[in-house]
């Protein structure tokens, strides 16, 4: 399997994990405080994995540059998050919830497509 592929899925399996099953209550409600260290946390457990993510892939001699996309995932994971918790509805209900968490969701997939691209 073309390796591109792996780093895509292994990133897609890791923004799952960590964005619907591993994050909790405070960090959902403070990623629309700017600066708030749960927000930060979350966006960080997100370059973590990804660092984690490109080395599976690429192995040990990629460290240095994966540490620095994996810097770029946080500070973009982070702020696509702030955006959408300031910016959205928040009622499930509504379509408008639906189109904005949609979209959230495509911002965080362009930055892993980015991500991938400037790896293979």
């Amino acid at each position: 399997m073309n390796s591109i592929f792996i780093l895509l899925f292994l990133l897609f399996v890791k923004h799952w994990y960590i964005d619907f099953v591993n994050q909790n209550n405070v960090e959902i409600a403070s990623k629309g405080i700017y600066g708030d260290s749960a927000g930060i946390n979350h966006s960080a457990k997100h370059g973590i994995g990804t660092l984690f993510c490109i080395v599976f892939v690429t192995g040990l001699d990629y460290i240095p540059f994966a540490g620095i996309l994996a810097f770029l995932d946080f500070i973009l994971h982070y702020h696509i998050d702030w955006i959408k918790s300031n910016y959205s509805r928040n009622d499930i209900t509504q379509k408008t919830f639906w189109t904005d968490l949609g979209l959230d969701q495509l911002a965080h997939y362009v930055t892993y497509l980015i991500i991938a691209r400037l790896v293979l």
